[in-house]
């Protein structure tokens, strides 16, 4: 039991697709969550098939895709950073970090929810991890909240071992799938393709869809 969840991801999108069944755990537990969103995703490749989207029009539909999302999640507050997509690891990271432990005190989670530096494949995934750790390391010891970090990388337990947290989210499959789907953008065929494999009593790959993994990350 959690006094509040944190969940501090770069994209609209990674929330649902990292730690959906882990939010709505969280939910049906009575744990707050709250989601800090770092850019709103405007350099993404998919415009929706058919096209729903212009290159123009792309960040303020993933605003309402991502509003969509975490209703569908029951995230109870929800904060976007406003940061240019793509280009997260040129910030500064002392002025972000900085401002960051100012709002990660002012939700006082017990936990937060971010990706593992140098293990989360998309530069952006990488800068946002990196810099809540130098974020929580400001924090005071005894009232730093414990991190959970999801490693995507191919070889991630061949550097850091096995996962520390693996939640199992059979039960949480089709809300995990509706959220996904809120996000149509981006991932309107991944999922026609995993709900036609569960239609046809094809298993989809566990991995991403079944069992999300954190580790514990020490700061």
């Amino acid at each position: 039991m959690e006094r509040h969840v944190l969940v501090i991801l770069p994209h609209p999108d990674d929330e649902s697709f990292a730690a959906a069944g882990t939010i709505l755990t969280h939910k049906k537990n009575g744990t707050p969550v709250t989601y800090f969103c770092l850019t709103l995703g405007e350099m993404g490749r998919n415009f929706g098939n058919p096209p729903i989207a212009t290159r123009e029009t792309l960040p303020s539909i993933r605003k309402k895709e991502l509003e969509e999302a975490c209703r569908i999640l029951g995230v109870d507050n929800l904060k976007l950073l406003g940061l240019h997509d793509k280009m997260v690891e040129f910030e500064d990271f002392d002025k972000l970090s900085k401002q960051l432990a100012g709002m990660i005190a002012e939700v006082n989670p017990s936990l937060i929810i971010t990706f593992y530096p140098g293990l989360s494949i998309h530069p952006d995934h990488d800068a946002c991890g990196e810099v809540v750790i130098k974020a929580v390391q400001q924090i005071p010891k005894d009232k730093r909240p414990v991190v959970h970090a999801v490693a995507i990388t191919n070889n991630c337990e061949e550097i850091i071992g096995k996962p520390d947290v693996v939640h199992d989210i059979d039960e949480y499959l089709p809300i995990k799938l509706e959220a996904l789907k809120a996000h149509a953008t981006q991932m309107q065929e991944v999922v026609a393709v995993t709900e036609q494999k569960l239609k046809e009593g094809r298993s989809p790959s566990a991995a991403w869809l079944r069992y999300e993994r954190f580790w514990v990350y020490s700061v």
